[in-house]
């Protein structure tokens, strides 16, 4: 029986990809800020799930990582789908400093972590993170959103590197989706938008075939082929996602 750790399983991308891999017969461990949204999954499908409450912004996460891995008895795959972002192209710093804290620093201390946990044991093992078509090109409308996007793909393609210098066998995949229905969004009007359930089985799909990269879904993987084809002067002078009315949604 595989066996995967879910962080960010609360809600949205990373509570469809627990529910689908339990569906297929996974063990699966799932973490999260909001323990009652946890246990209500761990209670759906008593013996496959277990669960632990953490906050990745926390320095004791890594720790409260390798506790809910060990109750489960080993990590086949480590799924990051964790992640906080807001539309602020009025640039409040309390919203830029916040998702920098979650998207980069939690994002660096669990993939981190994880990492570490196959390296010493000597363990095979993937970790597939979620990151954003967000990171492709730096966007007005969520400055710090798409900078820490930018930064995990890069990070994720370091560790790789890294992992196949040093001769491990640990793989890394890194799922960059569009527009996902999940209350990230708020509920606002997004064109493109898919279902989170859509996405996860995009993402479980990337794990199973070894994909190093998966942008979900074909539009998104056009939509980014042209946005790497614009020279820089022209992308600046695209407003991409910019309201002129200077109101933001968070």
């Amino acid at each position: 029986m595989k066996r995967a750790v879910v962080v960010g399983a609360t809600s949205g991308i990373g509570r469809a990809v627990a529910q689908l891999l339990v569906q297929r017969g996974w063990r699966v461990g799932v973490a999260g800020r909001r323990g009652a949204l946890l246990d209500e999954l761990k209670a759906q499908t008593p013996g496959l799930v277990e669960a632990a409450v953490l906050d990745v912004t926390a320095t004791d996460a890594p720790s409260c990582l390798l506790q809910l891995v060990e109750r489960l008895g080993g990590m086949d795959v480590f799924f990051y789908c964790a992640g906080v972002g807001w539309r602020n192209d009025a640039l409040d710093g309390d919203i830029e400093l916040h998702t920098v804290r979650t998207n980069a620093e939690g994002f660096v201390r669990m993939v981190g972590a994880a990492f570490c946990y196959y390296r010493d044991r000597g363990l095979a093992g993937r970790i597939a993170v979620v990151s954003s078509i967000a990171g492709t090109k730096g966007l007005g409308a969520a400055p710090a959103y798409s900078a820490t996007k930018s930064m995990q793909a890069t990070y994720v393609e370091a560790l790789q590197q890294l992992a196949r210098a040093r001769r491990l066998p640990v793989t890394l995949t890194d799922i960059r989706p569009g527009f996902v229905d999940t209350p990230l969004l708020g509920g606002g009007r997004y064109p493109m938008k898919m279902s989170a359930d859509e996405v996860a089985r995009a993402i479980v799909r990337a794990v199973e075939r070894g994909q190093g990269l998966a942008v979900v879904d074909f539009r998104y993987r056009l939509l980014t082929a042209v946005w790497r084809l614009l020279p820089r002067w022209l992308w600046l002078r695209m407003p991409v996602g910019i309201d002129i009315s200077n109101q933001f949604k968070r």
